[in-house]
């Protein structure tokens, strides 16, 4: 045993009655009438019992059930010193009942006491109380003395025993209650990972949707301070219409792909591509696969990104988007052929990059993003 074992209390969850079974519950019940039972008989129909004796026999028994239930709830409060006192209240109840003549009523409580004890108390404590019954029921018992020694020792095994089933079912509801207590977390972050999985789409689709409308806004803008003609000006206007509606439709599609729909990512890219830039080409190489969704979301949105920053800064530049299925990743890789800054270079709040950054690692991949031979390059690699 540990050291501390001969001063632990049972836990409170051993001393309880949750987790016990009907059944069990029924079989304790009938064990307590049972006593109740025999010490009522014992009050009444003890030949050497007559008359104002026997009465106060009967109040003994209900003296002794009081007290019984008192010693449960401070066993189970953790009260040493009244629980020892209500353990010697009923010893010397005992022995006053069988100085009073009373046979089996003094056995009963004894035997209780010393199984109660060894049930419910520190074992440091429950011992000696125990052997203070134990002695008193083996000094008036009238059996035989082997017959008293197995029976002492048949009790002080029973009391123990059920110590050690109260002790396992304590155990057993704390593992459970630690169970449902990681179930619990479990599916708070779980919960509080679909939101911030729903939050990133959301950012990602108004950042890429409203970034692109203000590329187009902020030259009209700038179109009309220069009095450039309505023709210009208007396209440009139109053009901020038009990447409206695409928001619109990758909004939507976004709610799609959180409820688990995709467009297949070959024609997601083709149709982001034709839409996005003027001299821009696609091409897939390896065997296609199906991603799973957090992959074919980030590739989706590097991509998307990454257009955009085009049009920011190198406004009419070729590009080329190249996907490849390998063996153990994907990888896309978005350039420009370069040029000249556009009149929007320093829109945006400069976190586009950073936010793809994130978006790979999340997944155990990696992003590259810097000049290239020509222009600018951005590379994303994530398992699939």
């Amino acid at each position: 045993m540990r050291g501390n074992a001969w001063t632990r209390w049972p836990s409170r969850e051993a001393l309880g009655r949750e987790g016990i079974s009907g059944a069990r519950r029924m079989v304790g019940r009938a064990v307590r009438l049972l006593v109740v039972g025999l010490l009522l008989w014992g009050a009444f129909h003890d030949s050497r019992v007559h008359g104002w004796v026997a009465g106060a026999g009967v109040g003994g028994v209900i003296v002794a059930g009081a007290l019984t239930w008192a010693f449960f709830r401070t066993t189970l409060e953790h009260r040493l010193g009244p629980s020892l006192a209500i353990l010697f209240l009923l010893l010397g109840l005992a022995a006053a009942a069988h100085a009073a003549g009373f046979g089996t009523l003094p056995l009963v409580v004894w035997c209780g006491c010393a199984i109660a004890a060894l049930e419910r108390m520190p074992l440091a404590v429950a011992l000696p109380v125990a052997s203070i019954a134990f002695a008193g029921f083996a000094v008036v018992d009238d059996g035989t003395l082997l017959g008293t020694v197995a029976s002492v020792g048949g009790m002080a095994l029973a009391g123990y025993t059920l110590r050690l089933d109260a002790e396992a079912r304590g155990t057993a509801q704390r593992l459970l209650a630690q169970e449902r207590a990681a179930r619990a977390a479990e599916a708070e972050s779980a919960a509080l990972a679909e939101r911030a999985r729903i939050a990133r789409e959301i950012h990602d689709v108004l950042a890429h949707s409203l970034s692109a409308q203000l590329v187009h806004l902020e030259a009209a803008r700038l179109l009309i301070e220069r009095g450039a003609e309505r023709e210009h000006i208007l396209e440009r206007v139109v053009a901020a219409r038009g990447m409206a509606r695409d928001g619109l439709a990758e909004t939507r599609q976004a709610l799609s792909a959180l409820r688990g729909e995709l467009t297949p990512l070959e024609e997601f890219l083709s149709g982001l591509v034709d839409s996005a830039a003027d001299g821009a080409d696609v091409a897939i190489t390896g065997e296609c696969r199906p991603l799973s969704a957090e992959a074919s979301q980030a590739v989706r949105r590097v991509a998307q990104e990454a257009l955009t920053n085009v049009r920011k800064h190198a406004p009419g530049a070729k590009v080329r988007v190249r996907l490849d299925y390998g063996a153990h990743e994907v990888t896309l890789d978005v350039r420009d052929s370069g040029g000249a800054p556009g009149d929007l270079a320093g829109a945006g709040a400069g976190y586009g990059l950073l936010g793809m950054r994130e978006r790979a690692e999340l997944l155990g991949g990696s992003l590259r993003a810097g000049p290239g031979e020509e222009g600018f390059v951005v590379t994303l690699k994530v398992p699939a």
